[in-house]
């Protein structure tokens, strides 16, 4: 299809969409639910997902995509209400905003940090749609080189720069709380042998431990105990400042914008990564290359861009696999392939040739919902805020009350209630000692993706490494997570400086000069 016949498409399905009153009003809807799935704990794009699926049953291919794009974008910026406010991320692609978005809210600032949040995930948004558009083929045959060797390295490193980023003293601490979280994603059945692993002959274990839980006792619980001791409210009430986007904010940050965006396309094309890790890795990318990195972490504007630019981003690279391979990116990007087979469609190589409009339809579709999501975003911003005022002795049931509600809907369990709990009382102590909870968090998330794909590489290999030095990606996993660790290491930094001294680089004395 040429430029020409993709326009003419992708303005004939915008007009189509905006001359119909109801599919204005399911978009708005679909956005608005979203965003409530999103900022809610325990209840995630992906289930949100899954469950307006059954919903759309009856509807026609576009019409149903409003509904289930539209609640996708809209989650996945929801996350970051909760993050800003409260602490207590939405969901774990939020995570890494709540690191300087808490910090400014807690200065006065929290209309600021909504007003950033909210423009930088519809760029971010904007700019996966993009790049889904141009260049899906090119950058799913990319995704293709990954085999477990890759997906392996690529959990670990997600693990190690999350410790790296969010140790408030020793960056071992936070190394400390990954393996920590990897080591508890290893409970259950062997997913490959079904073999039972540290489970006690306790059948609720069997299943390993869900994941939702994990999420709101590490970060709900701690928060909840730590309010109620220092009887506070969640978040200081002051002045908020204007919720508008600061467009020169953010102009100011347009290479912060365009990396994190990059980075959170590759992350989404890889199959099965999602948003998750896009928000971590494009923080740290922006913290490493920030002249100020030491105000990372109290209220940095530069974070919140990088974190929810890169996890907006990813929606648009989870796509790419999945329309263009039939590979989910993420998890709510497999309940959308569940979705569109319900209604007909086989996303893959020969859906181009099927259907060769589809690809801009979507396009369309998303561009609409982005927009959808922004006007939502900026409207319950204001009320949103509000929460700040409201003291912890009313507050706090509340948000107990939310995260036993999510923590039991997930599969009506009441053993997902005790995890919570004991969960959150580790948690609580692991903050007190200093010990950063993100990381924890994480390690529970890309544990089964590093557990089951190092096992089977290592049956692949029959037990040989030497594939991890064989393959080019392999090899530059390896690279980047050998830096990591090295640049951690005060020997290294002190070898580092003497030998780029020796080399002519170092700065130069003022006698010298």
């Amino acid at each position: 299809m040429d430029i020409l016949s993709s326009f003419s498409v992708f303005g004939s399905t915008l007009l189509s969409l905006l001359s119909s009153p109801t599919n204005l009003l399911l978009l708005i809807g679909a956005s608005f639910a979203g965003i409530i799935f999103g900022a809610l704990p325990g209840l995630t794009a992906t289930l949100g997902v899954a469950l307006l699926t059954t919903l759309t049953y009856g509807m026609d291919v576009n019409t149903a995509l409003i509904a289930l794009l539209g609640l996708y974008v809209g989650a996945i910026y929801g996350g970051s209400y909760p993050s800003i406010l409260i602490n207590i991320p939405g969901t774990a692609a939020a995570a890494a905003t709540a690191l300087d978005g808490y910090p400014l809210a807690l200065k006065g600032q929290g209309g600021r940090a909504l007003g950033l949040t909210t423009t930088a995930s519809l760029i971010g948004t904007l700019m996966g749609i993009l790049v889904l558009v141009v260049a899906a083929p090119w950058v799913a045959k990319m995704a293709l080189q990954f085999t477990s060797f890759e997906f392996f390295l690529l959990a670990l490193f997600g693990i190690l720069i999350s410790g790296t980023l969010t140790s408030p003293d020793l960056v071992i601490k936070g190394w400390i709380a990954g393996l920590l979280g990897l080591a508890v994603s290893t409970i259950g059945r062997d997913p490959l042998q079904f073999f039972p692993r540290f489970t006690f002959d306790m059948p609720d274990l069997d299943q390993g431990l869900e994941v939702v839980p994990v999420l709101i006792g590490a970060f709900g619980i701690p928060q909840v105990i730590r309010a109620l001791r220092n009887k506070e409210s969640l978040g200081a009430m002051q002045e908020f400042g204007r919720i508008l986007p600061e467009w020169s904010t953010l102009f100011k940050n347009r290479k912060n914008i365009t990396r994190s965006s990059m980075i959170g396309i590759g992350i989404g094309a890889v199959p099965g990564i999602g948003e998750d890790i896009a928000g971590w890795v494009s923080y740290g990318a922006a913290k490493n290359t920030s002249t100020h990195s030491e105000t990372f972490g109290t209220g940095e504007p530069e974070g919140i861009i990088a974190s929810e630019t890169a996890n907006n981003a990813c929606i648009g690279g989870a796509l790419i696999p999945l329309l263009t391979l039939g590979i989910p990116g993420s998890p709510p990007a497999a309940m959308l392939l569940g979705a569109l087979m319900l209604h007909g469609i086989t996303p893959g190589p020969m859906i181009v040739v099927e259907d060769p409009d589809f690809l801009i339809e979507v396009t369309a579709i998303l561009v609409l919902c982005s927009i959808a999501m922004w006007i939502n975003g900026m409207f319950l911003a204001k009320q949103v805020v509000k929460v700040l005022s409201i003291p912890a002795p009313i507050f706090l049931p509340v948000v107990t009350l939310m995260c036993i509600l999510g923590s039991y809907a997930l599969g009506l369990n009441i053993f997902n209630l005790y995890m919570m709990v004991l969960v959150g009382v580790i948690a609580y102590f692991l903050g007190e000692m200093q010990y950063p909870i993100s990381p924890l968090v994480i390690g529970v998330i890309l544990g089964p993706m590093a557990d089951e794909n190092l096992r089977r590489a290592m049956m692949v290999s029959e037990g040989s490494l030497m594939p991890f030095l064989e393959r080019p990606v392999s090899i530059l996993l390896l690279l980047v997570i050998v830096l990591v660790l090295l640049s951690k290491v005060p020997q290294y930094q002190t070898l580092k400086s003497i030998i780029l001294k020796k080399l002519g680089f170092g700065r130069t004395s003022k006698k010298g000069a």
